[in-house]
């Protein structure tokens, strides 16, 4: 199968969970640390960043980082309503099935209460952030971002391209991952998270993905972070 000219119905209407995950849920999905963070050589990009508290978390360690989300039209409080039927959306599901839902961390998994406790203060992080400097929050969406070639050092984005397969066929998430290349500085990483579905279920293209992403010169690998998670590292040609 060919990534690039793959081609079935998108239903648009599929629901996407706003959602609100703090800094430290960031960091331990992409196999980051606070060190990194405050030492990246420029600008972090979250694409899309939903209600995350990560922008403001991470520009208070210095770092610059704008975050993009098409929701951001509507408002910053308009949006944490929609995060906070989010997060009850995940209250339910952490109910049904901790496992599946409740991240890992070093020690194991939280409680239930403290992680969503860690949502509710990031999606008020998020509100009093947003609406204070709103020129870090412009609205846009994949596959077009309103930025330059090449202006981030890095670029995060996470649960979009595989986790919603029916709003992105093959074609694209082909073109999402050029655009977050493209962005992204010759020197730079764009990190990708998670490769998996609602379900759990791997993307079954990816090696065709990345091989059609090597043909337009973008270097990728598939890394294991700790706690052990999977993320898809691109790095645009040099």
């Amino acid at each position: 199968m060919s990534p690039v000219s793959a081609a079935r119905p998108v239903d648009r209407r599929a629901p996407v969970l706003i959602t609100s995950r703090p800094l430290d849920e960031y960091c331990a999905y992409f196999g980051l640390t606070r060190a990194d963070l405050r030492h990246l050589p420029g600008p972090l990009l979250d694409c899309p960043g939903g209600a995350a508290a990560f922008a403001a978390e991470a520009r208070a360690l210095g770092c610059r980082v704008v975050a993009v989300d098409p929701g951001y039209a509507l408002g910053p409080r308009r949006l944490a309503e929609l995060a906070a039927a989010g997060r009850d959306t995940m209250a339910g599901a952490i109910c049904g099935d901790p496992a599946h839902h409740l991240p890992r961390t070093a020690r194991g998994r939280r409680s239930p209460d403290k992680y969503l406790r860690s949502w509710d203060r990031a999606r008020r992080l998020f509100t009093a952030d947003a609406a204070a400097h709103p020129g870090h929050y412009p609205a846009a969406a994949l596959p077009r971002l309103p930025f330059a070639d090449g202006c981030f050092a890095l670029t995060l984005s996470s649960y979009l391209l595989f986790a919603h397969p029916a709003l992105f066929t093959p074609a694209d998430q082909f073109r999402a991952l050029r655009e977050l290349a493209r962005v992204t500085a010759p020197d730079g990483e764009a990190r990708i998270f998670p490769l998996y579905d609602h379900t759990g279920s791997l993307c079954p293209h990816l090696t065709e993905l990345r091989a059609a992403l090597r043909h337009h010169r973008i270097a990728s690998r598939v890394l294991t972070t700790t706690p052990p998670h999977r993320i898809l590292v691109l790095n645009p040609a040099r």
